[in-house]
């Protein structure tokens, strides 16, 4: 059935009506449900603010790292690379602690440097090299604090170069002063019958004195208290200065000698009474913002505990770089002990020496090497063999290369001679120099073997055969022949002496006559160039070759004996007895058994090169 047209559009009306009414209540529905999940996430995410507003609350404030490097300072430094042991270096020599204290300066990520100080068996020069290497980490704006437990005076000096110096309430300083003590063994010698007949060139070569007298003479007196005013006045000084004291107050202080720490620190001598473990506090001083960490052993080598096969044959070998370097470079060559001639070292006392047969070739080598462009020489020497010492002189002067000398603790007699070829010398305030004098002679056993009751026939032809003789002393006649040797070799130090110091010689003879100095005394007189350390005597090698941005690398020489060549070496196993034997003594006796060293070394030696005495910073 057909309805009417009307009928159809009121139809359609109302069907669009309602479509569009169904649509605006699903806007509608849909506008809810978008604001009340809006509203939803809103809540949510207030929360969760909530929360983690909260948490941050409750979160410790984040802090600054602050890194210390804690290094050891003890032992005795000895000159010379060491060859390192089964399971690491048996001890450290003076370059490795020195490297480790410029290290610190450099390392951005160290905030400071811990010094742990204790038992140090350095001299005069070596004291100044670590002092110097302490005021590099200070010149960088890096704080130095110095832990001692016990401290002498080598240990309080090396202290004072730091910003602060700690110690527990139970230590103490023992700031005892400077002290000579010489031994005689005349009366000794007299009871057993022994003659020391001994001759010298120059008043103040005293170096047989303690043979042939029970006394100083008046020129050794007047010598060792020289030395020792300047030691006293230079000790005096760098305390003062660096405590911010007066000297009286200081020379007060050193009189009362044996100091509790509470005491030190009253007299300004320390700043804290702390132990070890209350490092960490004194550090932040309160800061809780800091997190201050100590790194012990910093840059120290590790010990390896693994060993293996190849590692052993390594080290029998002489370790990896035995071959040495063949790129342009500057040779450090550190020689450290008493000048002998012949291959053997000095096995007596473990301690090192410088042979002639070893060092002369070494020279001769490097003066062929265009690859050295300069010899640099650290001496710590007392000196030795006249001969040994003129041999190594020579080689040095016909090297070829631009030589520059940096005298360690001791460069004297001998140690001088080898040293004044250079284009410079470089000398430590506290370096003991000079003696420029020569001694010789020999020790007769006749009246002593009488004693034991053995007896000696001699059959002779020439009136001097029994120069070098020990059963006997000197005729007449072998005794003038004896001093016109020794008055030869000492115009021929003098003369070469002069010549390398640019000086008349009669200047130069005046000065010589066996005395000897302290290295700013040496510097004043003309007898050295400059004060400084080995690093200024390579600065000053580098301008020689005109190395200006330091391009050239350092080589350390000689190279430390391997444990195989010393298996192969000739030291005899009566050597060995003795130096196990004497390690059994009380350290404090080694000195005096050192006198037996000179006696070995007079019986070997015509003529000697030799400082007279060996001091100690007690």
């Amino acid at each position: 059935m057909l309805r009417p047209l009307w009928s159809l559009l009121v139809l359609s009306s109302l069907a669009l009506t309602e479509a569009s009414a169904y649509a605006a209540a699903e806007d509608v529905t849909t506008s809810v449900a978008e604001k009340s999940e809006a509203k939803e996430t809103a809540d949510t995410n207030k929360s969760k603010d909530a929360k983690d507003e909260k948490k941050d609350t409750a979160r410790p404030p984040k802090k600054t790292r602050s890194d210390w490097a804690a290094i050891k300072i003890g032992g005795s430094y000895p000159e010379g690379t060491q060859m390192p042991g089964l399971f690491g270096s048996l001890s450290e020599d003076l370059s490795t602690c020195l490297s480790r204290l410029q290290a610190a300066s450099k390392d951005k990520s160290i905030k400071g440097v811990i010094l742990h100080i204790d038992s140090l068996a350095i001299g005069w020069g070596r004291l100044h090299e670590l002092q110097t290497g302490i005021a590099e980490i200070r010149k960088s704006g890096k704080p130095v604090w110095a832990c001692m437990n016990d401290s002498g005076n080598k240990e309080y000096l090396l202290a004072s170069s730091c910003d602060r110096i700690v110690m527990p309430e139970s230590g103490t300083l023992m700031l005892t002063g400077l002290r000579a003590e010489v031994t005689f063994y005349k009366n000794l010698l007299e009871m057993l019958d022994i003659k020391a007949d001994m001759l010298r060139v120059g008043a103040f070569k005293s170096a047989a004195e303690p043979y042939t007298r029970s006394e100083m003479s008046a020129e050794f007196r007047e010598e060792m208290e020289t030395i020792l005013d300047d030691y006293y006045a230079s000790m005096i000084s760098q305390i003062a200065s660096s405590r911010k004291l007066q000297e009286d107050a200081v020379r007060t202080s050193v009189d009362e000698g044996l100091l509790s720490a509470q005491r030190a620190k009253e007299l300004g001598l320390i700043d804290e009474l702390a132990y070890e473990d209350q490092l960490l506090t004194l550090i932040s001083a309160g800061d809780s913002s800091l997190d201050t960490r100590i790194r012990d052993d910093y840059r120290k080598k590790q010990v390896n505990t693994e060993l293996d096969l190849f590692a052993l044959m390594e080290l029998f070998a002489g370790g990896p770089s035995d071959s040495g370097s063949t790129r342009p470079r500057i040779a450090v060559l550190r020689l450290e002990g008493p000048i002998i001639s012949g291959g053997e070292g000095m096995s007596f006392l473990s301690e090192a020496a410088i042979s002639s047969d070893k060092i002369v070739p070494l020279i001769h080598k490097l003066s062929k090497d265009n690859n050295v462009k300069a010899i640099v020489l650290r001496v710590d020497s007392p000196g030795g063999s006249a001969l040994a010492s003129d041999l190594i002189w020579r080689a040095l002067e016909a090297s070829g290369k631009p030589v520059v000398a940096s005298m360690g603790d001791t460069a004297a007699s001998g140690g001088y001679y080898i040293s004044m070829g250079a284009e410079a010398i470089f000398a430590e305030p506290g370096t003991l120099t000079g003696s420029i004098g020569v001694v010789g002679g020999k020790i007769a056993l006749d009246g002593l073997m009488k004693k034991v009751g053995v007896t000696t026939t001699v059959i002779s032809r020439g009136k001097n055969s029994g120069v070098m003789s020990i059963t006997e002393g000197f005729s007449d006649s072998e005794r003038e022949a004896m001093q016109n040797m020794l008055n030869t070799i000492y115009e021929q130090f003098t003369q070469k002496a002069a010549a390398g110091r640019k000086m008349e010689h009669a200047k130069l003879e005046a000065m010589a006559r066996g005395r000897v100095y302290t290295g700013r005394q040496a510097h004043a007189l003309g007898l050295v160039d400059h004060l400084g350390t080995l690093a200024d005597a390579v600065a000053h090698a580098r301008t020689l070759v005109d190395d200006k941005d330091s391009k050239l690398e350092l080589e350390d020489l000689p190279r430390a004996q391997s444990p195989l060549e010393m298996l192969l070496g000739q030291n005899s196993p009566t050597q060995h007895s003795f130096d196990a034997w004497s390690s059994l003594l009380p350290e404090k006796t080694l000195p005096a058994l050192k006198h037996l060293r000179t006696l070995k070394l007079i019986a070997d030696e015509p003529a000697l090169m030799l400082l007279p005495f060996d001091i100690q910073l007690e």
